[in-house]
């Protein structure tokens, strides 16, 4: 089964808005509650993470999406790899959980699968338990790979994850049937937590339902209290999502509920942004996020895109060509200024070779080639389909980047905007510019674009889009 534009947004989502998660409750962690008209803020962690920084949540996801992301599943071998590479990352980190630690700082120097099941095994036979949340809080991309295979399948790969570290049911169960959630969102774009209870054994069937039907309709902060134990952390996360309108209400809420807050948010994240897309992640929280081993988000969005693809890039060599091409047109590209504002420029995806020396950020609407955008400019990659019916977060999007070019000129800095061939997505937001920014009626803004595009050639569903956000935002201006 091939995958629509919005599945594959779905599925960008899951990686990024948990990545999101966990660098936004990063320096709210082991902290109270936060009122709902408190807006958390990006800021240095708790463990000493750096603004926008992800911390252990996504750091030990990524093995797994790596995995994934080179079209392999979750098997005896890459099991060893994800372990051998959670090893190396804990001597490293800043904050390791307890369990966790234990379990791989008592594994081997040459060691099988065998041996760290076994650690995670005698670590719980020796303490009692081992139902922490930090399986759940890595299993947002396990779903990846198992889009067009049995949810048995993926089952059984969120478990045999989960029991690498945590070796108690609660902790597989939760995984599994999170995983399974995710898949089900990413797919057809709905919550549905009970649809996949068949998954577990009857019992734990039975019990698994009665928590899920706690967590819809209620607050996170409901189950601070020991959030640290997946079955709260489950709750806590299902609880932000049901509760929200969008992927950012959904991530804030996780973080408002207090206690483990960037493990909640980071578990939300993942569910929230197969639910919404990753196109629903603020531009600004994507600037900031980075973390081990040197990612950003970038890096997070080639890899998720490339995993639910099954390892295989499309047509074009998207997402793991250094390079896409400007199909039908010149190299030379389409390279203009903005007509109401000098320090912007816009045009097409064949420019960026021709950059003036001044620019010093890129605004793609269209996509890049990992190594497209020079080095030494600042990338920010918006997602924008130029096809009716294909952006679920449309406006939301052309108004993000509409502000990202501002907030980026508010730096300082000089703008390249573009889209690939510099006729439409460009075109809409540079007009979206002028009038949400500049204060040009958007009637002009429009003329004057037109006036310095070659290609001007907009469409429709553009167009209107950028109507009904200036319309919206008339009354708060007058």
């Amino acid at each position: 089964m091939g995958m629509t534009s919005i599945q594959l947004d779905r599925a960008i989502g899951s990686v990024l808005a948990s990545a999101a998660g966990d660098a936004l409750g990063s320096q709210y962690e082991f902290g109270p509650s936060l009122a709902d008209d408190v807006t958390p803020r990006f800021g240095e962690g708790v463990f000493g993470h750096a603004t926008g920084e992800w911390t252990d949540d996504t750091s030990m996801a990524i093995p797994i999406l790596d995995v994934l992301a080179r079209g392999e599943i979750i098997d005896t071998s890459t099991r060893e790899e994800i372990a051998r590479r959670w090893i190396e990352w804990s001597r490293t980190a800043k904050d390791v959980g307890a369990q966790t630690r234990a379990v791989l700082s008592s594994v081997p120097r040459e060691f099988s699968e065998v041996d760290v099941r076994d650690a995670a095994r005698h670590v719980h036979e020796r303490t009692g338990r081992s139902a922490g949340n930090g399986a759940l809080m890595r299993t947002g991309p396990v779903a990846l790979g198992y889009l067009n295979r049995p949810a048995e399948d993926l089952a059984e790969a969120a478990r045999a994850l989960s029991e690498l570290t945590h070796w108690e049911s609660d902790s597989a169960s939760a995984c599994i049937l999170w995983s399974a959630a995710i898949r089900h969102a990413i797919l057809t774009g709905e919550l549905d937590m009970h649809a996949h209870l068949a998954l577990l054994a009857p019992a734990d069937s039975t019990r698994w339902g009665v928590l899920i039907d706690e967590a819809l309709g209620a607050h996170p902060r409901e189950f601070m209290q020991s959030n640290g134990w997946v079955v709260r952390a489950f709750q806590g996360a299902l609880a932000a999502i049901s509760g929200a309108t969008s992927l950012v209400d959904a991530v804030e809420r996780a973080v408002r509920g207090g206690g483990d807050t960037d493990t909640v948010a980071a578990i939300a994240g993942s569910l929230a942004g197969a639910l919404w897309g990753g196109s629903a992640v603020p531009l600004g929280w994507k600037r900031r996020l980075h973390g081990w081993p040197e990612c950003a988000a970038g890096d997070l969005v080639r890899q998720a895109a490339l995993a639910a693809r099954g390892g295989k890039p499309d047509a074009e060599g998207w997402p793991g060509a250094d390079r896409l091409a400007q199909a039908g047109y010149s190299t030379q590209g389409t390279l203009a200024r903005h007509p109401h504002d000098d320090g912007v420029w816009i045009g097409s995806l064949g420019a960026l070779d021709r950059l003036p020396d001044e620019v010093d950020a890129v605004v793609s609407l269209c996509r890049v080639g990992a190594k497209q955008v020079p080095e030494d400019r600042v990338s920010v990659e918006v997602w924008l389909i130029d096809q009716p019916d294909r952006n679920p977060n449309l406006d939301f999007v052309l108004a993000e980047a509409s502000d990202a070019v501002a907030s980026l000129r508010a730096e300082g800095r000089r703008v390249f905007l573009h889209c690939a061939e510099g006729r439409s997505r460009t075109a809409a937001v540079a007009a979206l510019y002028g009038a949400r920014h500049r204060g040009i009626p958007v009637s002009t803004a429009w003329t004057d674009v037109r006036g310095v595009m070659p290609r001007f050639a907009p469409q429709e569903f553009l167009r209107d889009a950028v109507a009904r956000i200036v319309d919206h935002r008339q009354p708060e201006e007058a």
